[in-house]
């Protein structure tokens, strides 16, 4: 990857909906140029997807959660049992595996406190494995970026 295409890859993750043109004229390059780099950026696999980022607050997402899980026991069947469950949680965004006191980081999105609840106890809970969980809820965002720094 050479400095053009970190330059591209800035451009796109700030505006994925910017056109080939509009890139090239940034990038002073032809658009032809811009769609192969773009094009062979996507077949290795460094740009993944392109998506809409939505406001959660209007969509009734707006309380976040991020939930500690810890396992019973930290066996390999334990551990891909757990991660194939998670996996099917919609209220689930993101799910580490980290080390520490805990096994799981998970960062739930739902209405409100009642909506956590009712999540707690009628899916996370149903979730084998868990030996006990600890949840923090978001009071402010101060960061959110979905783009590095190349």
């Amino acid at each position: 990857m050479d400095s053009i295409d970190k330059k591209l890859l800035g451009l796109v993750q700030n505006d994925a909906r910017m056109t080939n043109k509009e890139l090239a004229l940034k990038l002073q390059m032809s658009v032809t140029a811009v769609y192969e780099r773009i094009r062979k950026l996507e077949r290795e696999g460094v740009i993944k997807n392109y998506v809409a980022l939505i406001d959660r607050n209007k969509i009734e997402k707006a309380f976040i959660v991020f939930c500690h899980i810890k396992l019973v026991q930290h066996t390999k069947d334990y551990l891909v049992r757990f991660e194939s469950e998670v996996i099917k949680l919609p209220e689930v965004l993101e799910c580490f595996h980290v080390s520490g006191d805990y096994d799981y980081i998970l960062k739930i999105a739902v209405k409100d406190m009642e909506a956590y609840r009712d999540f707690m106890v009628t899916k996370l809970t149903g979730l084998q494995h868990i030996g006990s969980t600890h949840s923090s809820f978001m009071i402010g965002e101060i960061k959110n970026s979905t783009a590095y720094e190349l």
